[in-house]
């Protein structure tokens, strides 16, 4: 047996020592033990199932209420939150929107949506998510200003917005970015869509954007089956995101006038439902979850070759998904451990593509991505399920 072969069947042998005895295990599944059954039944035996219902108010008065930020809009799902937050923020067709390579598709397809286009920058070893030293310096040596915005002097092209992605759940460095954004009068917005539950120096993510995007798909840390909600701390913004994603109906008792495009984006009661006996249990999902990221930090912690991915020390992360990160020099270990766990039913997957590497974003401006293209042939996900976790 090779070096590589062995220390692979070392961390399959641990990963399986860590978890249950089961035929299967999910990378992520979602968990219904409260009130789910209760108010999605009220929908059903109300009628109140479509975009209109307690449930939606009540729900976007709870996200409010856990994460700080002020307002809270439910939309249909996370992809949809991205693009409202964009256009909202007035990114428009032409600009360059700077966004990590390390993410998602659906923060390359939002800002595509806005007829915008994606300009890709590295991503960091401390959080996985955008470096704002190298962004920093990147800005300062392809940039110029001119009287309406900063310009891409390479392609001419206005650069509108900056758009950071809490990888996992773990929180960007934002103090430094939101600095940055500020020097050259950008945009700021958070793809929040893993990060619920997750805090950045004692406050939510979500704060720091002119507006932030969560999702609630059925394998992130709470669902609505499909949802997604746009943040922001600006009454003016908020009222904008709820007009527009509500078609832009002018409110009226019967009219039907809508005073510029609009998008059917809301989300319905019954969703709600659903989202509000899972915000409801919220609290107790992210402990054991960050209990199940303790027990991987510990299993792994002596196991030469690879790591278990940490928050950084200014972050309290919600551990959407736990992350192992194999030595560059036994990157060989990443597609042996995935077959391996795979065909023994304990489901892991790799990080996304990268998304300069993608043909339909390849044309797209980006900065050196040297840190992106090296983590993404090293980085798996394993399970993550709250039902995984435990009481310490």
């Amino acid at each position: 047996m090779t070096k590589t072969a062995e220390l692979t069947s070392l961390i399959v042998d641990k990963l399986k020592d860590s978890l249950p005895k089961e035929n299967f295990i999910a990378l992520h599944e979602p968990h219904f033990s409260g009130n789910e059954w209760k108010y999605v039944k009220e929908c059903l035996d109300t009628g109140w199932v479509s975009s209109v219902g307690k449930y939606v108010d009540l729900f976007e008065q709870m996200l409010s209420d856990y994460t700080g930020v002020q307002h809270a809009i439910a939309v249909g799902n996370g992809t949809a939150a991205l693009h409202a937050s964009l256009l909202i923020a007035g990114v428009g067709p032409g600009e360059e929107v700077l966004i990590p390579s390390l993410s998602f598709i659906a923060t390359a397809n939002a800002v595509s949506y806005c007829g915008a286009i994606p300009h890709f920058v590295d991503v960091e070893e401390l959080t996985l998510g955008m470096d704002p030293r190298k962004l920093a310096d990147y800005l300062k040596e392809i940039t110029e200003e001119r009287y309406n915005g900063c310009y891409n002097r390479s392609t001419g092209r206005r650069i509108s917005a900056v758009v950071v992605m809490h990888t996992f759940g773990h929180p960007v460095d934002l103090e430094p970015i939101v600095e940055v954004c500020d020097r050259y009068g950008l945009t700021l917005i958070e793809d929040a869509a893993e990060s619920l539950g997750s805090y950045y120096k004692g406050k939510h993510t979500g704060n720091w954007g002119k507006l932030s995007a969560v999702s609630f798909n059925g394998n992130k840390t709470i669902t609505t089956g499909g949802g997604g909600a746009i943040l922001t701390n600006d009454p003016n913004l908020a009222k904008q995101v709820k007009h527009i994603t509500t078609t832009a109906k002018v409110p009226h008792q019967w009219e039907f006038y809508h005073d510029q495009i609009g998008y059917n984006y809301r989300l319905p009661n019954i969703n709600a439902a659903l989202g509000c006996a899972q915000l409801e249990q919220l609290p107790d999902f992210i402990h054991k979850k960050r209990s199940l990221a303790s027990m991987y930090h510990e299993a792994f912690r002596e196991i030469p070759g690879v790591t278990s991915f940490k928050e950084a020390d200014f972050a309290c992360s919600n551990y959407w998904l736990n992350a192992l990160v194999f030595d560059q020099e036994y990157r060989a270990c990443r597609e042996i451990f995935l077959n391996q766990t795979n065909s023994q039913g304990i489901m892991t997957r790799p990080v996304w593509v990268p998304l300069h590497k993608l043909e339909i974003y390849s044309a797209c401006p980006a900065m050196d991505l040297s840190y992106t293209n090296d983590l993404s042939t090293r980085l798996v996900n394993i399970p993550s399920s709250v039902i995984l976790g435990h009481y310490e």
